[in-house]
């Protein structure tokens, strides 16, 4: 079974960076994608950035540049590494992770970024 813990969110000042990372403390399957999704308040949670077990990576518009997803697949784990962070970067940060047709949900956490 998969299980995900997120870390590393916290409240930082506009332009600003921080450090999420996800770990897989459960079973592993492969292939597999891991990704982060955001929801702020009031909005639906939408798509940040994912990267597959074999290292290709893929973006929303609206990171690019900014952003940066990594994995360390000895250590299970997946990082996503956010500089000149903004206002609107403020959300509840989840990890997903999909295997065959499955896909399952960290529990999230808050990055609050203030102006």
């Amino acid at each position: 079974q998969v299980q995900l813990v997120e870390s590393g969110g916290g409240l930082v000042q506009a332009g600003g960076s921080l450090r999420l990372s996800c770990v897989n403390s459960g079973s592993i399957f492969s292939p597999n994608i891991m990704g982060w999704y955001r929801q702020a308040p009031g909005k639906q949670r939408e798509f940040v950035a994912d990267i597959t077990s074999n290292g290709r990576t893929n973006y929303a518009d609206s990171v690019k540049g900014r952003f940066t997803i990594s994995r360390d697949n000895g250590q299970n784990t997946m990082y996503l590494e956010m500089n000149s962070l903004k206002p609107e970067d403020t959300a509840v940060y989840y990890c997903q992770f999909k295997y065959f047709s499955n896909v399952v949900w960290g529990r999230g956490t808050q990055v609050t970024v203030s102006s």
